[in-house]
């Protein structure tokens, strides 16, 4: 077994071409601590660097056979560079879709309020229109949270009458419903097909 340490970088580059594993360790002890300050002058974090400076030398050896090296510490050096100025891209890039996700979701999360205050007022309208034991019957019972006995003794009907009345104000406003369902649906096959 050789001693690589006492080898040139142009050797130690002929021999890590050949896939010695011994050489591509010499030249990391000889150059990691050199490359990482490199990193750490370009992007001050000391994490980030030693991960670039990790991924560049894995790079260096998965590719060992691919690359042309003729300045061992120059090709490093820009090899970290490179991979510094990637990082950043890619962060800038995750930064920016964060930014619209977070955008779309405001949005949306409006949108659900503005759906849901048309709901309201629609379901309102609704109620205003029904017969008027089945409006105060509803309004108590689900506006108020009166029990039905409750709303019985406040009426002065039977509780019986509170349930037919709840029964007949709730299936009106489901058949309001279904066809707020159905406008909602043309309106955005509409919107969409003008926009």
């Amino acid at each position: 077994m050789s001693d690589y340490g006492s080898y040139t970088d142009e050797q130690l580059t002929f021999y890590l071409k050949k896939g010695e594993q011994t050489a591509f360790t010499e030249i990391y002890n000889r150059y990691w601590r050199v490359m990482l300050a490199v990193a750490w002058n370009h992007c001050k974090d000391r994490a980030i660097s030693k991960d670039i400076v990790h991924d560049v030398f894995i790079s260096l050896w998965e590719r060992r056979d691919q690359v042309n090296i003729q300045n061992l510490p120059g090709f490093l050096a820009g090899s970290v560079k490179l991979s510094v100025y990637h990082y950043y891209q890619k962060e800038q890039r995750r930064s920016e879709l964060a930014r619209k996700n977070f955008e779309y979701e405001t949005i949306a999360k409006e949108e659900d309020k503005l759906d849901a205050r048309f709901l309201q007022q629609y379901i309102d309208g609704m109620v205003e229109e029904l017969p008027e034991k089945c409006r105060l019957v509803f309004r108590y019972s689900r506006e108020i949270g009166m029990k039905n006995s409750e709303i019985a003794a406040q009426m002065q009907i039977s509780e019986k009458g509170v349930e037919a009345n709840l029964t007949r104000a709730l299936k009106i406003i489901r058949g309001g419903l279904k066809k707020y369902g159905v406008m909602l649906i043309v309106a955005i096959h509409v919107y969409r097909s003008i926009f």
